[in-house]
């Protein structure tokens, strides 16, 4: 038997997340399916880490045990034949049995990517989230500041998180804004676009989303940047802003340890604003 690991690339909008359902509308469901073709027997997964409905993947990462010996490029080929056009093998490896696509993550990432314009999003709509009203930089940066380090997050757990434990340590949060050079003659401000990126050894079940829920409520200056960290210590959902939507989220994909030898990104995570 050969393990592989495979880079995955997706656009959630059109299913119901990456994990299997009966309905067989999800990118596992898809994925296993198209394996199945290709490989001509029954293929199970193990992801890096579950998405939602509506939310993106850049380098979801899965492994899975076959008989089969192919060169690593006819896996990308032949299994992306029989996909549906908004999932794409990026790159396949093998590697060792011990590997293990969740279990040998020391690090998970994800990117918000929101619009910040007095119009809805068009061509974009269904990847970007959005807002009307302006955001204050320093006082969202000020409020992810108290995230940061080993916490409790169960204030942005969502009710049917599985979960072990709430204790999670978030790494990274970088805030950084794209703008246009012309304000709005009506308005004042340019519209852009604003990305933040997290990272942390995992996360709870919309968390992410929760989280922006509360930079956007003091990114408009309707919470100061503290109220973060009383939100934190209070340990309960109802404390926090109300859960973001999901169009904005990618999975950029796990981290692992160098000897492992996987590709960090794919060409798909040079893609966003």
């Amino acid at each position: 038997m050969t393990r592989l690991a495979l880079g995955v690339s997706y656009n959630g909008q059109a299913y119901s997340g990456w994990q299997s359902q009966l309905s067989g509308n999800t990118i596992q469901d898809k994925l296993e399916a198209a394996l199945g073709r290709f490989a001509t027997h029954r293929v199970s997964t193990l992801c890096a880490g579950r998405t939602d409905a509506g939310v993106h993947g850049l380098m979801q990462v899965v492994h899975f045990d076959t008989p089969l010996d192919r060169p690593a490029s006819s896996w990308v080929r032949g299994t992306n034949t029989f996909l549906p056009s908004d999932i794409a093998v990026q790159w396949a490896q093998p590697v060792p049995d011990e590997f293990h696509a969740r279990g040998s993550a020391v690090a998970r990432r994800y990117a918000y990517v929101l619009l910040q314009s007095p119009v809805r999003p068009s061509v974009d709509a269904g990847r970007v989230g959005w807002v009307f009203h302006p955001l204050d930089h320093n006082a969202m940066r000020q409020a992810a500041d108290h995230l940061l380090g080993e916490h409790d997050f169960t204030s942005f757990r969502a009710s049917a998180c599985q979960a072990k434990s709430p204790v999670k340590t978030l790494q990274r949060i970088g805030i950084s804004c794209r703008g246009q050079s012309v304000p709005h003659p009506e308005l004042g401000w340019s519209p852009c676009y604003w990305r933040f990126e997290f990272e942390a050894n995992a996360f709870l079940h919309h968390m992410i989303r929760n989280i922006m829920g509360c930079l956007i409520a003091i990114g408009q200056g309707k919470e100061s940047p503290d109220w973060m960290e009383k939100v934190l210590a209070t340990r309960s959902r109802d404390a926090a802003a109300p859960t973001f939507s999901p169009d904005g989220l990618y999975f950029l994909g796990p981290v692992y340890e160098a000897a492992w030898g996987l590709p960090e990104r794919t060409a798909a995570y040079d893609w966003l604003p």
